[in-house]
C-alpha cells in the first residue's frame, strides 16, 4: 500500500532540548517532509528547537504549531518564523492558533474576540512576510510604518482550526489548515469541507495529527495514547467530533474521571473501540490502513504524534513506508 499523502512528525516540547537533533536527523531520513514543532507555554522555546533541527538536516522543513497571538505579538511571532528563513530558505513554515486554554489560564492571560485575532494576525505576518512597509490598522492590532529587516521568502502561514468559523477563516485567509489529533476520519472530513467551502477555489493545504504507534507484536498500542486522548477527548467541544467518529464515550464521566486522577477509569473509558477511531495504533499493515483513512478524509499531509524517541520514530517511519 503506497502512502499518497505527505509524513509530517510532530514534537510537544516535553522532550529534552538535546533530542532534538536526533529526533530531526530520524524524521528526515524517514521520509517526513515537516517536523511541527509545538508552542506551549512553560515548555520549551519553538524558535530555538527548530533552528537545531534545520541545522542537524538538509532538506526537512521546520513548522512553529500554533503560536498564540495572545501570548507572542504577530510582529514577534514574524521575526522568528523570517529569521529561521533567512537562516535556512524555504524550509519554516508558520502556524498560528488561538493556544491551548489552560496554558493561557495558567499565564494569567485572557483570549477575546478569537476570530478576529486570529484573522488580524494572518494579516499582520502575511504583510510583513511581503517584506514591504506594513500600514494595519485593526480591531485589535495596529503595526504601522515598519518592516522586517529581512526579506523572508513566502512563508506559508498555516491556521490551527476546529470549530467551523476557525475552518472558514483558514479556507479564506490561510495558506494551510490542520486538524488537532484525536479526531475521528469522518470528523476531518467534514471539517476540510468548511475550509474548501470557504477557499472558492484558493489552494490550501490540508494537514491534521494522528496519534501514531506501532506494536510489533501485532498487538494493539492503545494503552500508550488512552490518557492523551482522554484528556483531549473530555472536552465539550469534540461532541461532534465523537459523534462523527462513532465511539461510545461518556464525556461527563470522563472529565469526572480526570479532574479526580482515576486513571483506572480513563482507561477503561478510552476502550480500543474509542482508540481504533480516533488514532492509528497497532499492527503495521492496521496502521498504514488507518492513516490512509485520513488521506482519504482529504489530508495532503498527515502529521503523526506520539512519538518521541529517534529510534521509534525510524522504526514506525520504516513500517508505514514500505510497500505491501
Amino acid at each position: 500500500m503506497a502512502i499518497m499523502f505527505d509524513l509530517g512528525l510532530a514534537i510537544d516540547g516535553f522532550t529534552p532540548a538535546v533530542d532534538i537533533a536526533d529526533q530531526a536527523r530520524a524524521a528526515e531520513a524517514g521520509g517526513v517532509e515537516t517536523l511541527w514543532i509545538a508552542t506551549h507555554l512553560f515548555l520549551r522555546d519553538p524558535v530555538a528547537l527548530g533552528a537545531t533541527a534545520l541545522a542537524a538536516t538538509s532538506t526537512l522543513k521546520v513548522a512553529l504549531m500554533a503560536v498564540s497571538p495572545y501570548a507572542m505579538h504577530p510582529v514577534h511571532a514574524a521575526m522568528g518564523a523570517a529569521t529561521l528563513d533567512e537562516l535556512y530558505p524555504g524550509r519554516v513554515a508558520l502556524c498560528l492558533g488561538v493556544g491551548a486554554p489552560g496554558d493561557l489560564d495558567a499565564a494569567g492571560i485572557e483570549r477575546p474576540r478569537p476570530l478576529a485575532t486570529l484573522r488580524e494576525a494572518i494579516a499582520v505576518c502575511r504583510a510583513l512576510f511581503a517584506g514591504e512597509p506594513i500600514d494595519h490598522r485593526g480591531d485589535i492590532f495596529t503595526v504601522t510604518e515598519r518592516r522586517l529587516v529581512n526579506t523572508p521568502s513566502n512563508i506559508p502561514i498555516v491556521l490551527a482550526a476546529s470549530g467551523p468559523k476557525m475552518l472558514a477563516l483558514a479556507g479564506s485567509d490561510a495558506d494551510g489548515v490542520i486538524i488537532s489529533g484525536a479526531t475521528s476520519a469522518p470528523f476531518v472530513e467534514a471539517c476540510l469541507a468548511r475550509v474548501a467551502g470557504s477557499a472558492k477555489g484558493r489552494t490550501v493545504r490540508n494537514s491534521g495529527i494522528v496519534y501514531t504507534g506501532i506494536d510489533k507484536a501485532g498487538k494493539s498500542g492503545a494503552w500508550s495514547f488512552r490518557r492523551t486522548l482522554g484528556f483531549i477527548l473530555r472536552g465539550d467541544h469534540h461532541a461532534d467530533n465523537l459523534a462523527m467518529g462513532g465511539a461510545a464515550l461518556d464525556q461527563e464521566a470522563l472529565r469526572e474521571a480526570y479532574a479526580s486522577e482515576n486513571w483506572a477509569l480513563v482507561d477503561q473509558l478510552i476502550n480500543d473501540d474509542v482508540v481504533a477511531r480516533h488514532a492509528a495504533c497497532g499492527a503495521a499493515v492496521y496502521v498504514k490502513e488507518r492513516l490512509a483513512a485520513y488521506g482519504r478524509a482529504g489530508l495532503d499531509h498527515v502529521i503523526i504524534s506520539g512519538i518521541i524517541d529517534p529510534g521509534e520514530i525510524s522504526d514506525v517511519l520504516s513500517a508505514i513506508s514500505t510497500d505491501g
